[in-house]
This record gives structure tokens, sequence and C-alpha cells, in this order.
């Protein structure tokens, strides 16, 4: 994640609708956004009467959030999992496949254990990720042309390409660059690496770490996932 540009290349979209249904749906009120980023969605909970911890380790993307306009409660934290504290949420969520950078069997164990453990008896662990048998990176590969922005400093337009390095096993690297149009200067250039789970082995994962009433949805609709889901999103319960 680029907090440069990442609201200006990730508009509001069929994901952003479904989490905020679902919470709506589960009549939460205590939230954990992990890995919350720039704030793009946790506005749209605080709007909605949330009373929201958003955690991301990004120090930049967290200034990026606090500085936006917020109707609602938020308290933003520079950290990660091991910050939530116990027995504190009705819902800790992941959105925009926060699930996908873990990249250790150790690192997802943590997290989701941390989840467990910050969430009061009945709440509700949710989060998407990506079903590796889509191949989306096969897409991605395809596509030759940057997305746009704005340096919301400068006024300077920007461009944003994408190199592919692929697998090493079950992890995608890639490197996002950042280039000013009119000089042709690279603004930030980011190494970005993504893990592929599949469902089933998140499934058991979720399961050794005590949740229960485990659903995936498939495709930000309310029905089981498939083998030919693209996206996943699951669902757990303490």
């Amino acid at each position: 994640m680029i907090p440069l540009v990442y609201d200006q290349v990730n508009k509001w979209g069929k994901d952003d609708e479904f989490f905020v249904t679902m919470l709506k749906k589960l009549n939460v009120k205590k939230i954990a956004d992990l890995g919350c980023g720039t704030g793009r969605l946790t506005n749209h909970f605080a709007k909605a009467g949330y009373h929201i911890i958003a955690i991301d380790p990004n120090e930049e993307a967290i200034e990026y959030a606090k500085n936006k306009e917020y109707q609602g409660e938020v308290a933003w934290i520079v950290g990660d999992s091991s910050n939530l504290k116990t027995n504190m949420f009705d819902a800790v969520i992941m959105t925009a496949n926060v699930a996908q950078v873990f990249l250790t069997e150790e690192s997802w164990k943590n997290v989701i254990s941390d989840a467990y453990r910050a969430l009061k008896s009945g709440g509700h662990f949710i989060f998407d990720t990506r079903n590796p048998l889509a191949k989306v990176w096969e897409h991605w590969e395809k596509d030759l042309t940057p997305d746009v922005a704005v340096n919301q400093v400068s006024g300077e337009p920007l461009e944003i390409w994408t190199e592919y390095e692929g697998f090493v096993e079950d992890v995608f690297t890639f490197y996002e660059t950042v280039k000013n149009v009119r000089t042709d200067e690279v603004v930030i250039r980011e190494k970005m690496q993504l893990k592929f789970r599949t469902q089933e082995e998140i499934y058991e994962s979720l399961q050794k770490a005590g949740f229960s009433q485990i659903q995936a949805y498939g495709d930000w609709e309310f029905k089981q996932a498939t083998a030919e889901t693209k996206s996943f999103i699951f669902h757990g319960v303490k």
C-alpha cells in the first residue's frame, strides 16, 4: 500500500458495501479495524455509529487517516494485532485483502489468535482474501496500463506502474512505482508481497484458533463460496 495514492485508486465498491451490510446485520457496536490503512473504509464505519479502534503498522497511512474529517468515534493506533485488548470487541475485521500480507504461517497464526483473544464471547472475526484457484495474477500481468492519481499537495499528475516478479512457492511479489507524469521522476517505489492460502487452509487455521460457525461467502454475495469464487469472505464466531 502506498498511502499517497491509495484512496485515489481504490474507490468505493461491492466489497465495501458487503462489509457495511454485514456489520449492520450482526448488530455489533465495538469494532477493531485491523490493517485499516488510510482509513478509507473506517470513515464509513464511523459514520454508521460504531465505536472503532483502527490499527495499522504503517505510520504514514495512519497520519493520512488522522487528517481526514470523521463523523464518529475512532481511536487510531500505529501497531498490529498484538495491540488488541483482550475480550474487548464485538467484531474484528480485516478488509481489502489484508489477510494476504501475513506471509508466514507463524504470522498468520498470531493474527488470528490475537483476533480470537480480542473478541468478546460470541464476537465475530470477518476478513476477505483471494482464492488462489482463480489465478487473479494472470489478469494483473496482462494489464500494462498505469493507474493515475494526483499529488494532493502539489497538484502534480501521477502514474502508478506495476511490475510483477511472480511466485516463490505461494508468495507473490510485485513492485509499485509512482512517477511524476510531467518530470518522469520516481516519487516512491514499494515492494509488495501477498500470500495465497486455499479455502481449506484458512478454514482449518480458524478452527485451530477456536472459531466456530465458520462460513466462507463468495464474491461479495451472502452465498456459500465455491471453487470458482474469486474472493472469499470468511466469518468465524468466538
